[in-house]
């Protein structure tokens, strides 16, 4: 994958600290041995409250605190989630979303985020929240992690509201062809839920100076809000025809920087959209334009949001 691609489409797993190294109420939640208390309900940010005296214990500890009506976590989907992160001695809490008023998205069960997100998130109702106490072997390991004042003997404890999942084959309803689009585009063939072909046109010219999208096919879904995640499938090519990069058959549904995102507000979920992108030093490797074509799959606001709606 080129940078363009890396730059602009790839996810940001949790700002950096997971990656690689419709609920109910959860007020004051009794926990087994080992796992702290929780106060607050689905969609609030939590508060973790550690026994005092109580040690962590040496083994993955995890339990669901409310348990969702939704459709299972499958291994490889896309999760989207609310977390909190602390650390168990101090209390310390490292990282959350709650506060950032944004969800995060991430692949779960194929070792792209810490060991014990993937052992615990896989087979958990969407619409749960669920509790978990790491040690450092499922965690950040004995190395931890100095930029979240992380050390290797620490065990952490999280909260994790799951909001949504996205699995390879999510695509809902075909959308409709828009009728009398320019010759000028570049021509996209192929089948909705199916990876999208670009072929740009010979003699085609891009001189534009600013980004533009060009709805191919209205979905019926709802319009695409500001400061939503949009869940995406997309295939991106540079205007000689070079790949620069796609979802299709690589890992699955991506969520979408804001950059794009706000680039595709009040386009209509479920539609499949042609980004035109002017070349930009340091985006893309070759100087060129670039034609990105984007199925728009979902979009998602916190849990709380979502809990409510």
């Amino acid at each position: 994958m080129r940078r363009f691609a890396v730059i602009l489409l790839a996810p940001v797993l949790v700002g950096g600290l997971l990656s690689g190294c419709g609920g109910g109420s959860s007020s004051g939640t009794a926990a087994p041995k080992g796992l702290p208390t929780v106060s607050g309900h689905y969609g609030d940010k939590p508060k973790i409250k550690v026994v005092k005296g109580e040690k962590p214990a040496k083994k993955l500890e995890s339990t669901v605190l409310t348990k969702g009506k939704g459709p299972k976590v499958l291994k490889g989907d896309l999760l989207v989630a609310d977390y909190l992160g602390s650390v168990y001695k101090t209390g310390k809490v490292f990282d959350n979303s709650y506060d950032r008023k944004a969800p995060a998205a991430f692949p779960i069960g194929v070792g792209k985020v810490v060991t014990g997100w993937d052992k615990t998130l896989v087979g958990v109702p969407v619409g749960s929240r669920v509790e978990m106490v790491l040690p450092p072997k499922y965690g950040y390991g004995a190395k931890g992690n100095s930029q979240a004042g992380i050390k290797g003997t620490d065990s952490l404890v999280f909260v994790v509201d799951v909001i949504a999942r996205y699995g390879a084959d999510t695509a809902g309803v075909a959308p409709v062809p828009v009728p009398n689009l320019s010759k000028d585009l570049p021509t996209v063939t192929g089948t909705w839920g199916t990876e999208p072909k670009i072929t740009i046109p010979k003699g085609t010219t891009y001189a534009k100076a600013q980004p533009k999208a060009i709805v191919l096919a209205k979905g019926a879904g709802p319009a695409v809000a500001s400061g939503k995640l949009v869940v995406t499938q997309y295939s991106a090519v540079s205007w000689d025809g070079t790949s620069l990069g796609k979802t299709w058959g690589a890992g699955g549904p991506q969520d979408v920087p804001a950059a794009i995102a706000d680039l595709l507000v009040g386009t209509p979920v479920g539609s499949r959209v042609l980004l035109e992108l002017p070349a930009d030093k340091g985006v893309d490797a070759t100087k060129k334009s670039v034609a990105v074509v984007i199925d728009i799959i979902g979009q998602n606001g916190t849990a709380k949001e979502e809990s409510a709606s």
